[in-house]
Order: C-alpha cells, then sequence, then structure tokens
C-alpha cells in the first residue's frame, strides 16, 4: 500500500503545472433550467486551487458552493467556460472519458456517509479497487492497510449499521482514500457528526493529507473546519467574493 502511494505521489510531482493548481476554473458558468426559466447557479467563475492543500469553499446556502464542488468534481457540466483538473482538460473529454478520470484521480467524502448497508466495511473499502480492476490480493493489502490508518482494522467485518457515526465517516474516508486519488471532495463533511467526533475526523484528514499529499476539497459551514483551511473560497450569488490562502 505505502509502496503504491509513493509511487503516485512521485508521479504528482513530475506532473506538476507551473501554476501549482490540481484545479483551476476559467470564465466557468452554470445555468439550469426549470421549464423555460433559466436558473444561473455560478458567474463567470475564475479560480485556482494549489495542490496538497487543504481548500474549504464557504458560503449561505443557495450561494453555488455545491455546484461548484461538482463541478471540480466533475459529477456536473459548465455551461460556460474551461475547467482544468489534475493536468487534463476535462471540459474537453467525452463521457466515458470523464468517467474514467473520476474514477482514477477523484474520490468523494459525502456527509450521509452512503456506505453500502449490506458490505462490510472492509468490503465497502474494497469497492473503488474493485472497479479499477485490481488483483484481490492487492486489493486486499489495500484495504486492510487504509482501515489500519483510520483506526478500523478491528472493526473490518463489521456493517455500518454496527459502527457509530464516526467509525461510518472513517470507513468513508477509507474507501475514498484507498484508490490514492489526487483530489478528494467533500460536501459538509462533519455535518452529521458532533462536535468533539468532528473534530477527531477534521485532524485525521488533515493527518492522511500530509501523509498522502492529497489535495482536500470541501464545501461547508462548520466554523471548527473552516478553522483548519489552508485555502479559503468565500462564495455568494454564484461568484467568488473572496480568496484568503495560507503563504
Amino acid at each position: 500500500m505505502r509502496e503504491r502511494i509513493e509511487e503516485t505521489i512521485d508521479h504528482r510531482d513530475n506532473q506538476r503545472s507551473n501554476t501549482d493548481a490540481v484545479v483551476a476554473l476559467e470564465h466557468v458558468s452554470k445555468t439550469y433550467r426549470l421549464g423555460e426559466v433559466a436558473v444561473p447557479a455560478l458567474t463567470d467563475v475564475s479560480l485556482a486551487v494549489r495542490r496538497q492543500r487543504l481548500t474549504m469553499i464557504v458560503g449561505p446556502s443557495g450561494s453555488g458552493k455545491t455546484t461548484l464542488l461538482n463541478l471540480i468534481g466533475c459529477i456536473d457540466h459548465p455551461s460556460d467556460g474551461r475547467i482544468r483538473a489534475c493536468g487534463t482538460e476535462v471540459t474537453a473529454l467525452n463521457d466515458n472519458a470523464l468517467t474514467d478520470f473520476r474514477a482514477r484521480n477523484i474520490a468523494f467524502i459525502f456527509q450521509t456517509f452512503n456506505l453500502f448497508p449490506v458490505l462490510t466495511a472492509f468490503e465497502n473499502v474494497e469497492y473503488p479497487l474493485l472497479l479499477l480492476g485490481m488483483a484481490a490480493r492487492a486489493r486486499r493489502e489495500a484495504s486492510l492497510a487504509m482501515l489500519e490508518q483510520v483506526g478500523l482494522a478491528d472493526q473490518r467485518h463489521h456493517r455500518p449499521n454496527q459502527l457509530s457515526g464516526g467509525q461510518r465517516q472513517r470507513v468513508a474516508i477509507a474507501r475514498a482514500l484507498v484508490k490514492a486519488p489526487e483530489m478528494v471532495l467533500a460536501d459538509e463533511p462533519t455535518a452529521n457528526l458532533d462536535s468533539k467526533t468532528g473534530a477527531t475526523i477534521i485532524e485525521l484528514m488533515r493527518r492522511i493529507q500530509h501523509e498522502q499529499s492529497v489535495s482536500f476539497i470541501f464545501s461547508t459551514h462548520d466554523p471548527l473546519l473552516i478553522s483548519h483551511a489552508e485555502e479559503t473560497f468565500h462564495i455568494r450569488d454564484g461568484q467568488v467574493v473572496d480568496h484568503r490562502s495560507e503563504a
């Protein structure tokens, strides 16, 4: 597991762009249609997210945070503009190529965990590697190593309903990270956790962020999570109104 992660990190270092951005948006707009009514969600957004940082997208409900996260994660397509992610012009990819790109480079952590209820913790973590066609022995080693990293090796045979909320979020984190993605995206990842569990999860993500050189991009209202941000984009009415970054 560690050797595979180190090889991935070395490859990332060799592929860095001059701007050192894991994702960049150029004049991106997104408009949804409700019947004949056009509803703008994002308007002319340009930004660059630096690699291997804990980045927050912050703003009130309805500001466009989730839309922006979905565009960064290649779940949705912009109406206008260009998006470059992990060194690839993703707006130029067809649907099949985009699906393959997303599977290999981007992972998601959901506030509702989105674990498969009939699978064990181990099977949930292993699932992304099955989709990538990894051999059985390598899948087992990688999944067990990842569960060990999040402190759940002893609970690997438990199903989600046998785990606490914090433990389920740890499984979700392990599942996201097991394929060594370049970007991990999360929409309100601590929303369904109490403050103590949320703080523990934040520290876990910070530790793994540095160990695996992964880029975390979150949308959130959580002041505790925001306080850990290394880079923050404030969004309002579909536009970025403020950007703050640590040196």
